[in-house]
């Protein structure tokens, strides 16, 4: 569905308003100031431990799982298992998503019948999770035994043994490791994990993380006529990403980037935004996740509350109390900070051209702002957690990012999270040789149309 955006129009203040207004300000712009103040001497004088991103790769899958959307429209015919009414609905959904036809799932849902079974999302997992690490290990010519944290995350699979254990297992890593698996996270979860290992490295100064995220779509493919719960089949795709973290200062010359922000946010106690990504059983006992009506809605709320929390952390100050200014003395205005000013580049996650286009209207991108992001969910869909990392590999790829260059990533998962992570690029970044984007980088951007057609006349 086509969805008419409005933007809030700029507000500037010239210097001479802003002087008038501090002249005549009271008390609460006396105190936002000396807080002001308070805040950059401390900023500037505290110790503390620097924590930097080494390396990270996205997991691309072989040309054999391409997934064509007359293909997955034929196969969900061919099956039988549901009938034309949601066979038309997921074409609708399909026409207007934003996906290419160049999208991946596993082998397994292609086959007919259906597969859907333990062994399967256990191969599915382990070719993305393995592949990914393997990459990224070779790559940075690291032995496995060298990392001191692994977490892993995967919000619908979640066997016993762990993930964690289960890559432990593979790359044979040491027994004091400290390891972590999270599931039921959602697509938030790729900067939940950032925000855990930022953690753990600053209390264990000195050590290596390496993080894992991917979702498995073998557990959650639905094959059923509830229409909430269709939407996963028509925009969740194959993905994975490995990401490498150090709190060595030895390790600052290799680095990419250094973490400077993670804000988290959480509105589960919210009834509403609890339900609004929820997995569950329909009137038939199948098995699928509900996607409702509300999620948009409920993403601009919490977007709203984290945005509230991390402004004073990134903003620059005379654009933070112009901000202020004008709650105070026009509370009725439209006026937004301009994030522009504090960061260079954005990695939204990929959850669906909806929620591209909100981010878009709500922090007044351009077109090139959401450019990475939109690019993405073309070329790999959504690829939950990781999807973040896809965004940023595509940055990297045109060579965008310069030393100095602030990277915003910021995620909505179900619970219902939005969590956000501030990178500041402290060298040149040239793609990898093994960056998924960069042999066929040169035709993108590509003209994504609004809608188009997969069914016959």
């Amino acid at each position: 569905m086509n969805q008419t955006i409005h933007k809030a129009s700029p507000i500037s203040l010239t210097m001479s308003e802003l002087t008038t207004l501090l002249s005549s300000s009271g008390s609460i712009l006396k105190i936002f100031i000396s807080l002001l103040v308070f805040h950059l001497v401390y900023q500037r004088v505290r110790r503390r431990v620097k924590v930097y991103l080494l390396d990270f790769t996205c997991y691309r899958a072989p040309d054999s799982n391409r997934l064509p959307m007359s293909t997955l429209l034929e196969t969900i015919y061919l099956a039988n298992q549901i009938d034309q009414e949601s066979i038309d609905f997921q074409a609708r959904i399909l026409e207007r998503s934003w996906l290419s036809n160049q999208t991946s799932i596993p082998p397994s849902l292609t086959e007919i019948p259906l597969k859907k079974s333990l062994s399967s999302v256990q191969t599915e997992t382990m070719t993305t999770i393995f592949t990914s690490v393997e990459d990224l290990l070779k790559k940075n010519k690291l032995s496995p035994r060298s990392i001191d944290i692994l977490i892993t995350n995967c919000s619908l699979h979640a066997p016993t043994p762990s993930l964690s254990a289960m890559v432990i297992n593979k790359f044979h890593m040491r027994s004091n490791i400290k390891s972590f698996s999270l599931s039921g996270m959602g697509c938030a979860a790729g900067i939940l994990s950032v925000s855990l290992a930022n953690d753990l490295l600053k209390v264990h100064k000195g050590s290596l993380a390496l993080i894992v995220s991917t979702e498995a779509l073998n557990t959650h493919w639905y094959i059923g006529k509830d229409r909430s719960m269709l939407l996963t089949n028509c925009l969740f795709r194959m993905g994975a990403a490995a990401v490498l973290m150090s709190s060595n200062d030895q390790d600052r010359g290799n680095a990419k980037y250094e973490l400077l922000h993670v804000v988290r946010t959480n509105k589960a106690k919210d009834d509403r935004a609890y339900r609004c990504i929820y997995q569950d059983i329909d009137s038939e006992l199948k098995q699928g996740v509900s996607i409702t009506k509300d999620v948009i809605t409920v993403a601009g709320d919490v977007l709203k509350m984290n945005l509230t929390t991390l402004g004073p952390l990134v903003l620059p100050y005379l654009e933070l109390l112009q901000y202020v200014i004008r709650k105070i003395y026009k509370p009725s205005s439209s006026y937004r900070p301009n994030f522009k000013k504090a960061f260079e580049h954005f990695c939204i996650h990929t959850g669906g051209r909806a929620v591209i286009q909100a981010m878009e209207m709500n922090l007044n991108l351009k077109k090139e702002d959401i450019e990475p992001s939109k690019m993405t969910l073309h070329r790999f869909g959504n690829t939950s957690s990781s999807s973040v990392w896809y965004a940023l590999s595509y940055l990297e790829a045109k060579r965008r990012v310069k030393r100095g260059d602030k990277v915003l990533q910021i995620a909505f998962g179900s619970g219902f999270k939005c969590n956000s992570a501030v990178w500041r690029c402290i060298r040149e970044v040239e793609p990898d040789t093994d960056n998924k984007w960069l042999d066929f980088i040169e035709s993108y951007p590509v003209d994504v149309p609004d809608s188009v057609s997969i069914r016959p006349c």
